[in-house]
């Protein structure tokens, strides 16, 4: 939604909204049209004054049940319960007891001729059957008279819902000389509140509520599901939705048109004599330092305007005070559902004799927030919901039941209690924050004072005034449990919420091109930052990610990760929070190095024999090497003449090679940010046996398959030599052990360096058992001689392995 700016015209101060079929939700679409509720009514009857009751029997379609009596004033001192027959499964519910009134409308509304009492309303899902019983508080309590049972069909949408037109002027429509013009601001988008499910079906066209009268009240014999006389489709499922997406908020007043619809002209339409006239005294215009939340209006969950009262509502100085109510019905509803719920308490509002739905506002569990009653939701709207308090103060009802799980005031309600979700929560202070930009009041250490308005109320007294925090619950300012013990704990957490600022933003990690090392990030240059707070997005209005201090990306308050790109060098990054109010939160500061320089191998990879087992086909040679970068090593990668992967501190590899051959070793160094660097050689391991050595002293030649070649030399003769010259930079000496093996001494180019013992438990052929290696390739010489060692005194060669 892109909030027009507000202009002056005529002295009033006009804004407009341009509607982008709610930016954010593809595919967003108002209701096909107004879905037509019907209301069908029946009488309690019984000879005891404290007894009435309604026997179970068949039914229209329903899926809300009310129970209302005559006299606004007139209290059912008692109980009445009721049970419902589901219409998927067919089984009846037990006994569910049915909750006093709590959102009652202010003397001028409830004073009306043929205003009626009744009990809250409860959701009962598709249902088709009924069974009814009120019970005075004592055997001589007499109940009000004119009692029955309301069964609302809450209608179920037409197909085919188009998307919104796409402009609304939300300003005096009716001032000529107000100016529209739009000047393009900054684009709104909140983004977590829920959208509800449409669904599909069709709807007939009843007046808003249909008394039961002599021909339809059904006999004892009657059980046939009885069709309501306006002809309203039978429907076994009226909880399906319509297309109820929420969509940018209309603000300021609504036009003569809208106040004023154009209505099928009959006896019971409140539209049939009403004549079109503005406000008086006409509202004053609002503005606010927060930017509107996203809602489902009256027209998406498919309020009939011509149902309600005509006209305008009255409307107060301004919103001084939100108490928060819960509509005290199930918790086990479908947030597809909500649209259905929010259209039956309409409908059972107005068949009480209300103008309108009596909360401004009502939010369910996945943080939908609705439009309450008519008049415009920034303006300060005088609803149904506080007796006595309605004027100067909003009702903002949460879906459900929020009593205690157990102890406490779990017995309040029929239905268990539930935790109020942080998605409810949010979206509640989400609309206290907007409203209370309209006042300059901080919503989390508000107070303001409201004079009581009825003089019936219990513990307040007419005409006084009573102080309340902005934001407060419903049994602040009337004899009620509601909101419920746990939402009613929860105001806190509103007004946390709603003032401000985001709690504490923490920087999670980099990814998108970054890798961490120790505690610093590294990329060649792009890198998606992500962080996480607790405090919920719908009272977020954005992020900003800073590199060393500057704003860099911007995004939603839903948006967990946004992409940024840096230059070669150190840099911080950092998140800062910004709460629809304006105050803003900044995390912890994070490392990140752009490097953009290759790892370097410093000098070439080595490659030299080692000890292990040789065979005509594998030499064991190890590779050597020593890599470096500017900035994090990460890895060390081997591509020939096989795999292997390496950390950064690892500068050795022992692997094998074919003899004979001309092996490419080759090495790929990455850094932490993904640069690479790569080094190579190319050596060959050879195997010379005893034919090209020269020997002194008695050598005797042995065969067999496990020599190499197919044979070998051994001596008993102490002195006996065997000498070797060859060109190369690395050498092995190969031999055969055994438990009777013994010792000899290694000379190399003439010098003695070394005894070495062959003796071994086990039998062992064909094993590199000493090595030796050179900074380049020369000719050397290589002598064995055998020492021999007493009781062992043979020694057994096989040849060496040299690297060219």
């Amino acid at each position: 939604m892109a909030l027009g700016a507000v202009v002056g015209g005529g002295g009033l101060a006009v804004a407009t909204v341009a509607m982008a079929g709610s930016a954010g939700r593809a595919g967003a679409s108002a209701a096909p049209g107004p879905i037509k509720t019907h209301v069908h009514s029946l009488p309690l009857t019984g000879a005891d004054a404290s007894l009435k009751t309604l026997g179970a029997r068949s039914t229209a379609p329903f899926s809300m049940v009310g129970v209302t009596w005559n006299g606004a004033h007139a209290k059912l001192r008692g109980t009445v319960e009721v049970r419902t027959r589901s219409a998927a499964g067919g089984h009846w519910t037990p006994w569910l007891k049915m909750q006093q009134p709590d959102d009652i409308p202010d003397a001028a509304e409830l004073n009306r001729p043929g205003v009626r009492g009744g009990m809250s309303p409860m959701w009962s899902g598709p249902s088709n059957g009924i069974q009814v019983r009120a019970t005075g508080a004592g055997r001589t309590t007499a109940l009000p008279g004119g009692l029955r049972v309301d069964l609302v069909d809450p209608g179920r949408p037409a197909t085919g819902g188009t998307p919104d037109s796409g402009t609304g002027l939300a300003a005096y429509a009716m001032d000529a000389t107000a100016t529209d013009t739009t000047t393009p601001a900054d684009s709104v988008t909140p983004t977590d509140t829920a959208t509800a499910t449409a669904g599909g079906g069709t709807s007939g066209t009843p007046t808003a509520t249909d008394s039961a009268s002599a021909t339809d009240i059904p006999t004892a014999t009657d059980s046939a599901s009885i069709a309501p006389s306006t002809g309203t489709s039978a429907s076994a499922s009226a909880s399906t939705s319509p297309s109820a997406s929420p969509t940018p908020w209309p603000s300021q007043l609504p036009s003569l048109s809208d106040a004023y619809p154009s209505c099928a002209t009959s006896s019971s339409s409140p539209s049939a004599s009403a004549s079109p006239t503005p406000p008086n005294p006409m509202p004053a215009a609002t503005a606010s330092t927060v930017a509107p939340p996203t809602v489902v209006t009256r027209a998406g969950w498919g309020a009939d305007e011509c149902a309600r009262d005509s006209g305008y509502p009255t409307y107060g100085s301004a919103a001084k005070v939100m108490f928060v109510h819960h509509t005290d019905t199930t918790n086990d509803y479908s947030c597809a559902d909500s649209p259905a719920i929010v259209r039956g308490i309409y409908a059972e509002h107005l068949n009480q004799g209300w103008r309108d739905l009596g909360y401004n506002f009502l939010v369910d569990k996945c943080g939908t927030i609705f439009e309450g009653r008519f008049g415009g939701m920034a303006l300060p709207v005088v609803g149904a919901q506080t007796y006595g308090f309605n004027t100067n103060s909003m009702g903002v009802a949460a879906i459900g039941t929020y009593t205690d799980l157990s102890g406490g005031d779990s017995t309040a309600s029929t239905f268990p209690g539930a935790t109020p979700s942080q998605a409810m929560l949010a979206s509640i202070a989400r609309i206290a924050a907007w409203k209370f930009g309209m006042t300059g009041v901080n919503p989390g250490t508000g107070t303001a004072s409201l004079p009581e308005g009825a003089s019936d109320s219990y513990g307040f007294t007419l005409g006084n005034s009573y102080g309340f925090s902005v934001i407060s619950g419903h049994r602040n300012g009337f004899a009620t449990d509601c909101p419920g013990n746990q939402l009613y704990n929860a105001l806190s957490t509103i007004r946390s919420y709603a003032a401000g600022p985001v709690g504490a933003v923490s920087v999670t990690g980099m990814s998108g091109g970054a890798a961490k090392s120790g505690t610093s990030y590294y990329t060649k240059g792009a890198a998606t930052v992500s962080w996480t707070t607790a405090t919920p997005s719908a009272v977020i209005s954005g992020f900003d990610v800073l590199v060393d201090g500057q704003a860099v990306a911007h995004t939603s308050g839903s948006a967990r990760s946004a992409s940024v790109s840096v230059t070669a060098g150190s840099h911080t990054v950092q998140v800062r929070a910004t709460h629809v109010r304006g105050a803003t939160t900044l995390s912890g500061p994070v490392a990140l190095v752009g490097d953009t320089t290759a790892p370097t191998f410093p000098t070439a990879p080595g490659v030299q024999v080692r000890t292990g087992t040789v065979s005509s086909i594998s030499v064991p040679v190890t590779v050597t090497w020593k890599a470096a970068d500017n900035a994090a090593l990460a890895e060390v990668m081997a591509t020939s003449p096989s795999s292997a992967a390496f950390g950064p501190t690892v500068t050795s590899w022992s692997t094998s090679a074919k003899p004979g051959t001309s092996d490419l070793f080759a090495l790929k160094a990455y850094d932490v940010a993904g640069n690479t660097g790569g080094a190579s050689v190319y050596r060959t391991p050879n195997i010379i046996q005893e034919t090209s050595t020269t020997r002194t002293g008695s050598w005797t030649h042995r065969s067999g398959t496990s020599y190499l070649g197919g044979y070998s030399y051994s001596s008993s003769s102490a002195g006996a030599s065997i000498s070797w010259t060859f060109t190369g930079r690395s050498v092995a000496w190969i031999v055969s052990r055994a438990a009777t093996s013994g010792q000899a001494y290694i000379y190399v180019d003439g010098t003695k360096v070394t005894t070495v013992d062959l003796k071994s438990s086990t039998t062992l052929y064909r094993q590199a058992i000493w090595t030796r290696t050179w900074s380049s390739s020369a000719r050397h010489t290589l002598k064995i001689v055998v020492v021999g060692t007493s009781g062992r005194p043979t020694v057994t060669t096989d040849g060496i392995a040299t690297i060219g």
